[in-house]
């Protein structure tokens, strides 16, 4: 079995299991740690001024409902990540734009979508190792 890549060691999370500091990490990571709101957020990263309109984030997210996408995107405002613009059209037009904070957040994503990256195969193995076992 292949070993994990080691580049990104450190010591261990300065955090204990006391409810009063692990609840902010669940109730955070449970809203943007879902594939929708990640698909999100990469989405708007990677428009112009990180900035679309609802339809064309529909288009960009393949299997997304248009009732998950306005969830999702809710969600995202309520938690200060992206900010929602209305333009006075006929018909109206509404863009929504990474915050400050929303673009905060893509250094971890990117690290955590390079660690994925790079050891992906090792847990596929892993995962073939598990499964034969558990026959």
């Amino acid at each position: 079995m292949k070993k994990p890549n080691k580049d990104a060691v450190g010591g261990p999370v300065a955090l204990t299991c006391r409810s009063e500091e692990t609840e902010p990490l669940r109730d955070l990571l449970a809203k943007i740690g879902d594939k929708w709101s990640i698909l999100l957020l990469v989405s708007l990263s990677r428009r112009p001024g990180y900035r679309a309109r609802f339809s064309e984030l529909q288009r960009l997210i393949d299997g997304i409902s248009q009732r998950m996408l306005t969830t999702t995107l809710r969600q995202l405002e309520r938690d200060g990540l992206l900010s929602r613009h209305v333009f006075a059209e006929v018909p109206p037009r509404v863009e929504y734009e990474l915050t400050p904070l929303g673009l905060s957040l893509l250094e971890p994503m990117r690290t955590l979508v390079h660690w994925i990256g790079r050891n992906w195969d090792v847990i596929k193995e892993a995962r073939v190792g598990f499964d034969r076992r558990n026959r």
